[in-house]
């Protein structure tokens, strides 16, 4: 088979098995033909919580948690602390690149102008008790939002998968805003689009009696 392979022999047999390496992995069902007899159902891989396991490849984040590394599309996470927005890093993960600044000026013009909520949004979350925990109202308006676009269902249409992204990257914010707000016995405060994506989340959050935070 070559150099990218790997010689397996089970000694329980005493026969040797090639398996071949791509992208310095081995796919787990190569094994499954390593048997006793042919009634046995093959070998499996035991890796709990996936320590050493790949479940695809991926070109938009490569990590190594004992090395301290992350990178999104080829960058270091810290270059992109230091040099990027939050709307610029989201712009490279979705994209692959980083944006011009003709093409981050209608990007943050998209998010901008999806911030708002439905109004029966509010009414679910006012279903919550008011000490449910934030995070569980997030994740259940968030999982509601799907009953309001329901032409999101068609994954298989880019420019429908695209209109998503967009949503959810300028929705979470006022959801979020809204559960902690939700939390705390405030009235909501509704996006802000003049501020800055930052600037309005805070705006949401902290706002009281003032016309801005």
């Amino acid at each position: 088979m070559g150099a990218n392979s790997l010689t397996i022999t089970d000694h329980r047999t005493g026969k040797t098995y090639e398996v071949p390496i791509e992208h310095e992995t081995i796919r787990a069902m190569d094994l499954r033909k390593v048997k006793v007899s042919e009634d046995d159902f093959g070998l499996m891989c035991y890796d709990p919580a996936f320590m050493n396991t790949a479940s695809c490849r991926s070109t938009i984040t490569f990590i190594d948690g004992d090395k301290g590394i992350l990178r999104y599309r080829g960058y270091p996470i810290e270059q992109l602390a230091e040099r990027s927005t939050y709307l610029e890093t989201a712009y490279l993960l979705t994209h692959g690149e980083l944006p011009t600044i003709a093409k981050m000026d209608d990007w943050s013009w998209q998010i901008t102008h999806h911030t708002w909520i439905h109004e029966n949004l509010k009414t679910f979350m006012d279903g919550f008790h008011h000490d449910a925990h934030p995070m569980g109202m997030l994740t259940s308006t968030v999982a509601a939002l799907s009953t309001f676009y329901p032409e999101a269902k068609d994954g298989t249409d880019a420019e429908i998968r695209q209109l998503q992204i967009v949503r959810l990257i300028a929705k979470m914010p006022t959801l979020a805003a809204f559960a902690y707000r939700h939390s705390r016995g405030l009235r909501y405060a509704y996006p802000d689009n003049d501020l800055s994506f930052t600037g309005n989340l805070l705006n949401m959050l902290y706002k009281m009696s003032e016309a801005q935070y």
